[in-house]
């Protein structure tokens, strides 16, 4: 398998970039919007497990891709998961080692999602929260898909978040249901249109807890697909 270097160095200072602006302050969770968004992904995902037969995590391996400081895979906790099964792998450094400060009872490793160390068949779940938006490059997405369906045990799913939607940030991609089939074609596909449009959901202030269920309703202003892409 041919890594993706050029790419790869380019995701590292783009994200090194983020950390160093301002732009890191928009995803704060002080933000109502941004809670609220949370919260509905949390919902909306429990929900979805349950569906496909995921509802119980105690015994599931857990893979997140691009887990960054860990909040998300430690979130598996609360729904019963075995921190000695959580398992985060992230390019930066600096990431997995606030990772590892944060939540010291879970596995954090730094590394290329291209080549993944671990055994074919070892993990229930992987996930990938914005992560393939992020890859401008069709090689190294091929490449990390094809990974991650690797080390996916026969009927496991992958857990994906990501928007559907061209961003001002030209730094990012849209990833439409096309681009997500082509990069799991055996996989079983479900998604649901889930999140606000950050950038308003991120403006409405005092007021996200009445507008933010309201405008939710409208299906075209739901930016992101949260989804399971179950493996054969």
């Amino acid at each position: 398998m041919t890594r993706s270097s050029d790419e790869v160095e380019r995701i590292k200072r783009i994200y090194h970039g983020y950390a160093d602006s301002s732009k890191a302050a928009t995803w704060s969770a002080t933000n109502l919007g941004n809670l609220y968004a949370y919260r509905e992904r949390q919902s909306a995902l429990f929900a979805m497990l349950s569906e496909y037969g995921f509802g119980t995590l105690a015994q599931k391996h857990i893979l997140d891709v691009g887990c960054g400081m860990g909040s998300i895979l430690a979130d598996f906790l609360q729904w019963g998961a075995d921190p000695a099964h959580l398992v985060g792998v992230d390019l930066l450094d600096e990431r997995i080692a606030a990772a590892k400060e944060k939540h010291p009872n879970l596995q954090f490793e730094q590394a290329n999602a291209e080549q993944l160390k671990f055994e074919d068949r070892s993990f229930d779940l992987v996930l990938y929260y914005t992560v393939f938006s992020s890859i401008l490059d069709d090689t190294m997405a091929y490449n990390v898909a094809s990974e991650g369906a690797r080390v996916l045990k026969p009927g496991g799913a992958v857990i994906w978040y990501d928007f559907r939607y061209p961003s001002p940030n030209r730094n990012t991609r849209p990833m439409r249901r096309k681009d997500i089939q082509t990069l799991f074609p055996d996989f079983a596909i479900h998604l649901r249109h889930i999140t606000l449009a950050p950038p308003i959901s991120r403006r409405l202030g005092s007021l996200t807890h009445l507008l933010y269920p309201i405008l939710s309703i409208f299906p075209p202003l739901r930016t992101h697909y949260l989804g399971l892409l179950i493996k054969p």
